[in-house]
């Protein structure tokens, strides 16, 4: 505030919910039950109004494709397996206490197994209620009063679409027509007695305040300025293959910006970054990097553009949407980002430059991909696109560990494009990191893999400059990376 002294007695109006972020699904076969050893990589921060509404922020910013509690059909049903969960404090209990209370197991008997307080438990109890209310309604008959008060308590537009079987879009537009829309508060030490100097913003929703003249209105604590601005999505939690190298170029993105004579906006979810000080940019949005929270930030602050490439595969994610929704990436451009992402438009980039490349095919279902083997002899490298820190990356050497893997696959990501490549044994890994203009192309540097060829980059040790690689194979990197940057 720069007004009140230390002596002040602090005031909050919000709360903080944190959770950890496990990374278990990259080491199968581990140990997943909790208990005095450490086991998480990272972490995530809600804030809200109230604890429902922050709890439910605070799970929506994990990314382990769940919308929140609840409501995202993707809950466990079994109740042997739901009380096993509760009984051996797990990863995910904080989800398997709703799925206990959907399926009608009392409070008493979740206190009796987790010993967790019974405050806590009528909160989620209170979820499920409303959930069970709001899917009475269907998208026409849903009432305001009841609207408000799901978004209060923090539910995402796509779970009230899966509670009453419509789309996100329809509940969306169906806010917007009822005039529930987000606002925007300063995180203070004087719950707004004074006023707040730091820009650190989270959103909640409030009831319309009417004044003498009739009018309604909803108070909102972001001003928005009216200098160019641009936004730089972060990276969200930490966890094994995005790491905290991505908020290093997000907090040097945001200050080459504001280099520029642009206002600066960071949205991100992760207390343990420096892009969330509430002094790296002009204005910081403590908020989940989810599509809804996005929207509704970039609709409230018009910005020239979106930053989505500094943010690690959270932020590259979101680039289809934003382009779809008409709004400006900043730099390179969707197409060539997925150009880059989509194994197969990029091997066709490669036949078209002539650069040679292992052979390689795709498939989509597990026939397809056993009919590639026969093609491409073994063993063979397998993986999806638009994966994060080379996820479901296996190296196979049978037909039967190829259909194990693939059926694996396509259960934990449906519909996506699997990338059969021929495996080069013994061969040596490196990479070129370069930057174009369309015009220049700089090489930074040409790193040389210490692990063998597969391993994946975000995992692996690399040494700078390489130690092993002749004049000539240097040369032919340096061409290859040319010709792919000016494609």
């Amino acid at each position: 505030t720069k007004s009140t002294s230390a002596l002040f007695e602090p005031t909050l109006d919000y709360v903080i919910v944190k959770i950890p972020r496990w990374n278990f699904d990259k080491f199968e076969g581990a140990d997943r039950t909790l208990g005095l050893q450490m086991k998480s990589v990272g972490e995530v921060m809600g804030i809200g109004r109230s604890f429902q509404e922050a709890l439910h922020k605070a799970t929506q910013s994990l990314e382990i494709k769940r919308n929140g509690l609840g409501a995202d059909g993707k809950g466990y049903k079994n109740y042997e397996q739901i009380i096993d969960k509760l009984t051996h404090p797990s990863w995910d209990r904080v989800f398997v206490i709703y799925d206990a209370i959907q399926m009608g197991i009392p409070l008493s008997r979740i206190h009796e197994i987790t010993k967790i307080d019974m405050w806590f438990l009528k909160q989620y109890e209170e979820l499920y209620s409303l959930e069970k209310e709001v899917s009475t309604f269907n998208i026409d008959t849903l009432p305001k009063e009841l609207l408000l008060e799901a978004k209060q308590k923090g539910f995402a537009d796509r779970q009230i679409a899966h509670m009453m079987g419509c789309l996100e879009s329809q509940v969306y537009t169906k806010r917007e027509e009822m005039g529930v829309k987000r606002v925007y508060k300063l995180v203070d030490t004087c719950a707004a007695e004074f006023e707040a100097k730091t820009p650190y913003y989270y959103s909640t929703f409030e009831a319309e305040i009417q004044r003498a003249d009739g009018s309604r209105y909803v108070h909102n604590e972001s001003i928005v300025s009216d200098k160019k601005k641009v936004v730089v999505l972060g990276s969200g939690p930490n966890r094994i293959g995005q790491g905290i190298e991505f908020d290093y170029s997000c907090v040097h993105g945001v200050l080459a910006a504001a280099e520029c004579g642009y206002e600066t906006i960071m949205i991100n979810c992760n207390p343990e970054t420096v892009s969330t000080d509430f002094d790296t940019a002009d204005k910081l949005y403590f908020e989940p990097v989810f599509w809804e929270h996005i929207y509704d930030i970039i609709r409230h602050e018009k910005p020239e553009g979106v930053i989505v490439q500094l943010g690690g595969q959270t932020a590259l994610k979101l680039a289809e949407k934003l382009d779809r929704y008409g709004i400006k990436i900043l730099g390179t451009s969707f197409d060539a980002l997925d150009l880059a992402e989509d194994r197969g438009r990029f091997s066709e980039l490669l036949t078209e430059l002539k650069i040679p490349f292992p052979r390689f095919g795709i498939a989509e279902s597990a026939d397809e991909a056993s009919q590639l083997a026969d093609t491409l002899d073994f063993p063979l490298l397998v993986r999806p696109s638009y994966v994060l820190g080379g996820q479901g990356m296996k190296i196979v050497i049978n037909k039967q560990e190829l259909e194990e893997h693939v059926i694996d696959l396509l259960k934990s990501i449906p519909g996506n494009k699997l990338l059969l490549d021929h495996y080069l044994d013994g061969a040596i890994e490196a990479e070129a990191d370069a930057i174009c203009d369309g015009e220049n192309v700089y090489i930074i540097g040409i790193m040389e893999h210490i692990e063998p060829c597969g391993v994946h980059s975000g995992d692996s040790n690399a040494t700078l400059p390489p130690f092993n690689l002749g004049e000539f194979v240097m040369q032919q990197i340096k061409d290859h990376t040319h010709k792919i940057a000016l494609a």
